[in-house]
């Protein structure tokens, strides 16, 4: 039989805010364990929160950037239930007022895995079900025979963006969080980390038969440590469950574990009923009013990613990959944009960084931000090409020269001593001495072998020590043996 999957995501966001969500303990990775905690944040007996309206407005901010409906009026609530990493027993959070409801967001066909973009066909929208905002918990240990917890991250301002069932494959999955994450990078709402846990996902999967309306038996995924290992995971969920349902076996709603080293997932427990949390209004916070600040936050909705593409296109004149490859990486698109600002060609200026600069920042293991070429030097690099001062091929050798050193073109070039040899008088005389030399290939070509013309362009520039203009002894030689 031949089934398809439905997919919802919920994916954890911490937000980047200087203190915690309700205590003013620093909101930052890589403290000494239980180093960045106060009795608010730990949930001692007589503590009282106080929200971090900071957190409010970035995730309503998050809400604007992904399309949202915001509140007018929101409210927390007390999340009752019991793990060791929850220091209160209960988590602030959001029921059944949060702060932003509804919502979509757009796939970029630059976000989905590079093996799958040829499959791609047309746009896919995500629709988002709610955005709500919570206090995150603590992180677990485990060692050999015992686990320790570390309470740092409890109690930092974290947003649950909720997805309708409207994705049907492992690599939609992938391109929903790639995008997201550009999306939230783009609003510096968070650095969406996984490694650092600053972005964290749970997968809810089911499998029907193609055609079908009703859903099938959702099982949930957990331990998604990153947007790959959430692709895997769906991966080997869809199939297994294919086989079981092959096999006669009835599927039950449960929580699996997703192991990353041997690619497989595990149960951990049953969901055959719905955890009873007994919401109800946290009694030490009021009710939120949004409208007295929610104009200010629009004003900060930046010029997203599929709009920045558009745009790149339309005002630089740059293809549709190199803009795509640009916008999927804010730091290289703003590298870019300065370059842009000094190249007569920001087409050139383009190709340069995604061909040469990206392959070379790639071997070095270097991010765009540690370049040591500046913007305005690729910009001074395409120029000169451009003008004639150097040709191609020598640019070629220059930009190795700016990559290894950081030095500016015009300098390499002087050193070097490669400027082109652009003087109509002396190229001429160049074609004259290769002709009178060569008269075997002048007949050839006076005879119609056109190509052979090449050989005398490579003798020229053989002649010059490589300085000649090659567009102009073509020129001249097309003429001469015309």
């Amino acid at each position: 039989m031949n089934y398809e999957a439905v997919i919802g995501l919920e994916v954890h966001v911490q937000l980047k805010t200087r203190t915690k969500m309700f205590c003013g303990c620093v909101n930052a990775y890589g403290g000494e364990p239980n180093s960045q905690t106060c009795p608010v944040c730990l949930g001692m007996p007589g503590v009282m929160p106080s929200p971090n309206e900071q957190a409010i407005r970035l995730t309503a901010l998050s809400g604007l950037l992904l399309g949202c409906d915001i509140a007018p009026r929101c409210k927390f609530d007390r999340k009752n239930y019991f793990y060791a990493d929850m220091p209160k027993n209960y988590q602030i959070s959001q029921y059944d007022l949060p702060i932003c409801l509804n919502g979509q967001m757009e796939l970029m066909k630059e976000c989905y895995p590079k093996d799958a973009q040829k499959d791609i066909q047309g746009v896919k929208q995500v629709k988002l079900t709610r955005i709500h905002l919570e206090e995150d918990v603590g992180k677990s240990f485990h060692f050999e025979n015992c686990t320790g917890v570390d309470f740092d991250r409890a109690g930092a301002p974290l947003m649950e963006i909720v997805t309708q069932p409207d994705l049907n494959t492992p690599e939609e999955a992938f391109a929903f969080l790639s995008t997201l994450r550009l999306v939230l990078l783009y609003g510096k709402v968070s650095d969406a980390d996984m490694e650092k846990g600053q972005m964290r996902c749970d997968v809810n999967v089911s499998i029907r038969p193609a055609g079908e309306k009703k859903l099938g038996t959702k099982i949930e995924l957990k331990n998604l440590n990153s947007i790959s290992g959430a692709r895997r995971a769906l991966a080997y969920e869809i199939e297994r469950q294919k086989q079981a349902l092959a096999r006669g076996e009835k599927l039950v709603q449960e929580t699996r574990r997703w192991d990353d080293d041997a690619g497989v997932t595990s149960s951990m427990r049953s969901k055959e009923m719905a955890h009873d949390y007994r919401y109800f209004p946290e009694p030490d916070l009021l009710p939120i009013d949004t409208t007295p600040w929610l104009d200010e936050v629009k004003r900060l909705v930046p010029e997203l990613p599929m709009a920045r593409k558009q745009r790149f296109m339309q005002q630089y004149q740059i293809a549709d990959y190199n803009a795509g490859v640009l916008v999927a990486d804010m730091d290289l698109a703003d590298y870019f944009e300065k370059a842009a600002a000094h190249a007569p060609n920001p087409n050139a200026a383009a190709n340069l960084i995604v061909n040469d600069l990206m392959r070379e920042l790639g071997a070095a293991s270097l991010p765009i931000t540690q370049s040591p070429i500046l913007p305005k030097d690729i910009a001074a690099l395409t120029t000169v090409v451009e003008s004639g001062k150097i040709s191609s091929k020598q640019a070629k050798d220059v930009f190795a020269e700016m990559f290894k050193t950081g030095k500016n073109p015009d300098a390499i070039i002087a050193e070097k001593g490669l400027s082109q040899v652009s003087d109509a008088g002396a190229i001429e005389k160049f074609c004259d001495e290769v002709i009178a030399a060569n008269p075997k290939i002048v007949t050839d070509i006076r005879s119609g072998n056109a190509k052979a013309v090449g050989a005398l362009v490579g003798q020229v520039m053989k002649l010059s020590k490589g300085k000649a203009n090659p567009a102009m002894v073509n020129e001249f030689l097309k003429k001469k043996l015309s």
